[in-house]
Parts: C-alpha cells; sequence; structure tokens
C-alpha cells in the first residue's frame, strides 16, 4: 500500500503553482507577483478561509497573503505572494476556520429577523474577547497595528453596551473597518498546513527582458576591390553596441563564435558548393583552430572578446551566446572521440538530416555511447565561456538532446552560477518544450512567431499568461535568422510594427533579429527564411536607412515603456478584452499598487517620443459623457489596443473589464464612467471610458499602448 499524508482537519488540496507534484519547482524571479491557488472546504457551514505563506530560503517565514475565493461555491481561493531575493524559496497553504466570517453571518441573519438576538450578540461579544486577547498566530499577528487593535477593541464595547440597539451594535461589529482589520490579521481556527512546495526563484531578466540577436562577423565587414570578403571582429561589432543599446535592449546575443569547419561547408542560401571566400555556417563548429570552446580567428582573440563584453555592460547590455550542441566534419572531437557521434553500417558518421532536408556540414552528438564524458565536456564549454563573461546562453534545438542531459547540465550550472540564463530554442511539440521548461530551462522561445490572427492571439496570450507562466517563460521573437514568417512577407512596414507592438507587450521578454530595423522582409522562394540567409554570408548593413523607416525608433519607444512600467515586466497579470472588429485586439496588463517596486526619485513616466511608424495625428477616440471620473488606484496599468491589418484603418469598440484595471464605475454604471487615458506611443491623452472607440491607420499609428489614470 502506497504510504499517504492524512488530509488533515482543514481540507487543503489543488494547491499551485506546483510542477509535477512538486518534482521540480515552479518559477519566479525577485519582485514577480506570484499567483497562489488551492481549494479549501471543510464539513458543515461554518466558513473557511485560506492564507498562503512564502517561506525563505533560510526556513523561515517570510511573509503572507490572505487569499479570495475566486470561485463561490467552488471554494477556490487565491492569493499573490512575492519574493523579494533570489534563491530557493518555498510556499505553503493554510486553510483555517473562519470564527468571524461564521458569526457575521448567522448574526447578520437572526438579528435581522429577530431570533436569538440576545445569544447571537453574546457569542459576537465572546468572540470579540478573543480577538482582542489572542489577535492571530505566528507570521499573521504581526499585521495587528495599533489603529487597527483600537477599531477591534471598540467593537467589543460596542457589543457589551446594552443600552444601545441590537441593530447598532451589530453593525459596528461587522463595520467596514472591522472586517478590514481582520483580513490584515484574523482569527485562525483549525490551521491545516498543505505541503511546501519549492518555488525557485531568479534574477528579474530571467523573466523580462529584451533581447538583440547580431551575427558579428557580419558588423564592419566589407569586401575589397578584388571581391574577396574581410569578416568583421568583435571589435568592429562592439561599434554596434551603443546603438543596440539606445533602442533600449538589455541583451546583446551572439550567434556562435567557434571556428567553423570547411568540409561540406554550405554557400549562399544553404547550397551545397560554397564559393571561394563564403563564411560558411557558425553552426558547423569546428575546425583545427578548435571547437566550442575556441574562437574564430577571424573575429579575433579571447582578449578581444573580453573586451566586447566589458564594452556591452560599459552600456548596460549582457552578452548572450548561442550554444550549438553539433560539430563539423572538422571538429577536434570527431578524431579524438568518435564515440560521442553515431556511426552508420558503412563505417561514416551520420550528419544530419530532417528529410528531406540534409546537413552534411553536421554532425549530431550521441549522449548514450560515453554519457559520462560528453557531459563533462559540454559543461566544460559552458563554463569557459561563463569565464569570459557570458552571462546567458541561447541553447540551438535542445529538443533533439536528451533531457537528462539538460537536467542535469543546467542543476550544475545553477550550483554555481545561480545568475546564467538558459534561452530553449524548442520549435517543437508542446510536451516537450514544457518538459525542457521543467527541468529547469529559464525562457523558451514560443509559437507566437506563427501566430497572427485575433483569435490565435488571444488563446495563444491566455495560454503563456495562465498557469503554464509558472514553468515555462515565454519569449516572443516576431522573426529569426531562420524564420520569416509570411505574415512579415508581406505586411510591409507597418506589419513589422504590429507585430514589435505585440512582442513586446505580449511577453515580458522578446527579441529580434538584426536587420528588422530595415524591414527585411524578401524570402528564399519556397520557404519562410530571408533571401540571401546571413547564416551563409555577410551581411553589413546601411544603419541609415533604418531612420528613414521609423521601426528602430519604434522598437527604442517600446522598450522604454517595458522599461518604466512593471505591468509590462510581469508575464500572470494579462487580461484580454473584447472589441467588435476581428482585426483588432485588445488586452492589458496590471500591477496593484501594494506590489509595486518602491518609487524612483526620477520622473517614472517615459518621454512620449514618437516613432513615424507607430503615431497617429488625430486620437480617433470619442470621450464618454456624463458621469464623474474614475478614481483609479495608483496601479500600474497598461492597455493594449492593436490594429492587426497592415494595409488598412480599422476601427472598433473595446469593451474594457473595468475590474481588470482596477477601475469602478460610480454607482457600478460604466456607461457614464470616463478616465485619462494617457497614449505612450503617440504622447496623446484621451478620455476613456468603458467603451471606448478606436480608430487606428495604419500608415500613422498602428496601436495604441495606453497608461491609465495619469495625465
Amino acid at each position: 500500500m502506497t504510504a499517504h499524508t492524512p488530509i488533515g482537519r482543514i481540507p487543503v488540496i489543488e494547491v499551485s503553482p506546483v510542477v509535477e507534484g512538486g518534482r521540480w519547482p515552479a518559477k519566479a524571479v525577485v519582485g514577480e507577483v506570484v499567483p497562489v491557488e488551492a481549494t479549501v472546504f471543510r464539513e458543515g457551514h461554518d466558513a473557511v478561509a485560506a492564507t498562503a505563506i512564502l517561506v525563505a530560503p533560510d526556513g523561515t517565514d517570510h511573509s503572507w497573503a490572505h487569499m479570495v475565493d475566486v470561485a463561490p461555491g467552488l471554494d477556490h481561493f487565491r492569493g499573490f505572494l512575492q519574493p523579494d531575493a533570489p534563491g530557493e524559496w518555498s510556499f505553503r497553504v493554510e486553510g483555517w476556520s473562519d470564527p468571524f466570517a461564521t458569526w457575521a453571518h448567522d448574526a447578520i441573519i437572526k438579528i435581522g429577523a429577530g431570533i436569538d438576538v440576545d445569544l447571537m450578540l453574546a457569542e459576537g461579544e465572546r468572540l470579540f474577547a478573543r480577538i482582542c486577547t489572542a489577535p492571530s498566530d505566528g507570521i499573521v499577528a504581526a499585521r495587528r497595528s495599533a489603529r487597527d487593535a483600537r477599531v477591534l477593541t471598540d467593537a467589543l464595547l460596542a457589543l457589551r453596551d446594552a443600552r444601545r440597539p441590537a441593530e447598532a451594535r451589530l453593525a459596528a461589529a461587522t463595520s467596514r473597518e472591522v472586517r478590514a482589520a481582520l483580513g490584515r490579521a484574523p482569527l485562525r481556527d483549525l490551521v491545516t498546513a498543505s505541503a511546501p512546495y519549492p518555488l525557485r526563484v531568479h534574477r528579474p531578466l530571467a523573466l523580462a527582458g529584451a533581447w538583440y540577436e547580431i551575427f558579428p562577423r557580419s558588423e564592419g565587414a566589407y569586401r575589397r576591390k578584388d571581391g574577396t570578403w574581410v569578416s568583421g571582429t568583435f571589435t568592429t561589432a562592439s561599434k554596434r553596441l551603443p546603438a543596440i543599446a539606445a533602442m533600449g535592449f538589455d541583451v546583446v546575443y551572439l550567434t556562435p563564435v567557434s571556428p567553423i569547419g570547411t568540409t561540406f561547408r554550405k554557400g549562399r542560401n544553404n547550397t551545397l558548393d560554397a564559393a571561394p571566400g563564403d563564411p560558411g555556417s557558425p553552426y558547423a563548429i569546428g575546425s583545427p583552430d578548435g571547437g566550442h570552446d575556441a574562437i574564430h580567428p577571424d573575429l579575433g582573440t579571447e582578449e578581444d572578446f573580453r573586451a566586447f563584453v566589458a564594452t556591452a555592460r560599459d552600456n548596460g547590455l549582457e552578452v548572450a551566446l548561442d550554444i550549438a550542441l553539433q560539430c563539423s566534419p572538422d571538429h577536434p572531437w570527431v578524431k579524438e572521440h568518435p564515440e560521442w557521434f553515431v556511426i552508420r553500417a558503412d563505417g561514416s558518421i551520420a550528419y544530419a538530416e530532417n528529410p528531406p532536408k540534409k546537413y552534411q556540414d553536421i554532425y549530431p552528438l550521441s549522449f548514450d555511447t560515453d554519457p559520462e564524458g560528453l557531459r563533462s565536456a559540454v559543461l566544460d564549454v559552458i563554463r569557459t565561456w561563463i569565464d569570459r563573461g557570458v552571462t546567458l546562453f541561447r541553447v540551438d534545438n535542445p529538443h533533439t538532446k536528451p533531457l537528462s542531459f539538460w537536467e542535469w547540465l543546467l542543476a550544475q550550472v545553477h550550483a554555481t552560477n545561480p545568475e546564467v540564463i538558459f534561452l530553449s530554442e524548442a520549435f517543437t511539440k508542446p510536451a516537450m518544450m514544457k518538459t525542457l521548461a521543467r527541468i529547469g530551462f529559464h525562457q523558451s522561445y514560443t509559437y507566437f512567431t506563427w501566430r497572427n490572427t485575433k483569435q490565435e492571439l488571444e488563446e495563444y496570450l491566455a495560454e503563456v499568461s495562465g498557469p503554464l507562466g509558472s514553468v515555462m517563460r515565454p519569449s516572443f521573437w516576431p522573426t529569426t535568422h531562420d524564420i520569416l514568417p509570411p505574415y512579415l512577407q508581406q505586411g510591409g512596414v507597418a506589419g513589422f510594427a504590429v507585430r514589435a507592438v505585440l512582442a513586446a507587450t505580449g511577453s515580458p521578454t522578446w527579441g529580434v533579429y538584426s536587420g528588422y530595423e530595415l524591414v527585411e522582409n524578401v524570402p528564399r522562394p519556397g520557404v519562410e527564411e530571408q533571401i540571401d540567409n546571413e547564416k551563409y554570408e555577410y551581411k553589413p548593413r546601411d544603419w541609415a536607412v533604418a531612420d528613414k523607416l521609423g521601426i528602430a525608433r519604434l522598437l527604442g519607444v517600446l522598450n522604454e515603456i517595458r522599461r518604466a512600467h512593471p505591468a509590462l515586466q510581469q508575464l500572470r497579470n494579462l487580461t484580454i478584452h473584447p472589441t467588435t472588429n476581428d482585426q483588432v485586439i485588445a488586452f492589458s496588463r496590471r500591477v496593484a499598487a501594494e506590489h509595486l517596486p518602491p518609487a524612483k526619485p526620477a520622473a517614472t513616466r517615459a518621454p512620449a517620443r514618437r516613432a513615424s511608424a507607430a503615431r497617429n495625428g488625430s486620437s480617433g477616440l470619442t470621450i464618454s459623457a456624463g458621469g464623474g471620473p474614475l478614481r483609479p488606484r495608483h496601479d500600474d496599468v497598461i492597455v493594449v489596443v492593436v490594429n492587426l491589418d497592415p494595409w488598412n484603418t480599422q476601427e472598433s469598440i473595446v469593451h474594457l473589464d473595468l475590474s481588470a484595471l482596477g477601475l469602478s464605475a460610480p454607482a457600478g454604471d460604466d456607461s457614464s464612467a470616463f478616465y485619462v487615458a494617457h497614449d505612450l506611443l503617440s504622447g496623446d491623452t484621451y478620455g476613456w471610458g468603458a467603451h471606448p472607440f478606436v480608430r487606428l491607420d495604419p500608415r500613422a499609428q498602428v496601436a495604441h499602448v495606453v497608461q491609465v489614470g495619469h495625465a
């Protein structure tokens, strides 16, 4: 018979976020608002409640949150915890009987009906005597302020005052102030704790950041008069860093910088025969100059690489490196460790294939013949690059390697370098993507690249920002060096603007591939890939053209908005709002005031820089008439409305859920309410209500990114 834990006096079940029963930790970052849920109930009709307890890495109770019944009748409770440091945290849910709520419910009914009036007041007096003398237990008691103590004592005195009418005594003991005081420090009976569940807390960049991808060899590359190419170097690539930083990016991501093999080297556009001077794919790793831990001599030396990292840091950028665990036929491992590859029946080493595609310039690794030796070698590679200053890794095709290997490797790195972040580039089946996240990958590429329609986007945004967000943090990329989706092939400048807005506001982490600012949208015939793919050639760019197109300015404004607004740095806080037009999507993100970081001395609102591809001269909005202004709490609330049609003006009514925005309409009539809506893209300010009208002309403005409640 399988051992089990007794259910407990107050059942606490269906706790989340829990990954495979606690086999792997759920994820959070410092400052993230973590939703904790559980089903809590009991026998009979007495009221129950629940508390979420956050446990610090040292095992002490750090903080707690009152949980609210979010599904009355189903006993499903939700509260929010907020860790404030990296480490191995945990949490538990405590269910308890609520004697105040039980008494208040019964007393209001009975005294209102004239039944057992004196008895109910006497029981209330006895209850409040307990509340005032034994306020609560453990960490909860710390919330009892002197003011709350006075409120509760006054309620006790009112209950004891037989000169007052029964209704007045009851009203004093069930007032809003009394309920608020007990919400902060309740009297809890029959407290029953769930099991503790692990919560791994990373640094904030593991959840929220903006990545910019480059091929270092293209930055500063040039063609000689005789037609031969000279590669860019780390030194020339570093000259691009200030411009990347000026657009507000946090991470500069480098494709592999190791030596490239010559055997079966691919030519331009993935042709089988490379012309003299073709640099080859940086993913065909390894040559006589070295393997994964070596640096391509055309790019410079190790000292040059370290200087590049230092320049990036001086510009506020961290460096991410692409790790592709595969080898060219010229990799030193091929001769030194043939057991790390698959040997075919004819004695040859198997090259990579995805029939009918063949990649003769790449040998996949085999992790089954000498797993310990290969694991150790890969770990040495990762630690070498960490020593050189790399703090993030984008892992190429991790789904083609064993999960057991990744679980081991990620644990090894986390044990010595918990600050290092791994991004999984696994465009594959959901089960594999999710399990890679469960076993330790911090972030994951997603299907966002192929979600285009309103319905597709709404469903996908809801999916990645829901319970899945406790495990798989999404990274939204409109394009990559391998992928140019049809929407961007056909959408022109406005299409690139649309996808940038969706990516930057739809996910806390997003990225763009170099050249996005230039609207590079010409595909290689028959495939979702750019013509003249940079993987197979040098591709220096004329960055001055970007200023004319406006996309670079838009990227800068979007990143500036993201940095200024904590609501866009969270994942599990998204609400979809209905619209009356299938070409217009609307969603919001909100962080409540109590969860915001301390205010900074500098102005918190980003300057309203105007991106030519994202602004409109007129608001296209009607202001609701009548009513009074809503009184928003000082929450951070962002509403995003996007025209998904890159060629045509679209109009729509947006039906905003005011409660999701932290607003409530006067007397519950949302038709008479209005509030200030400041468009952070255009700099315009509107009067919005619950049902604003929007008109978006993609030639001028593809979206509204609105800050709610601020002039």
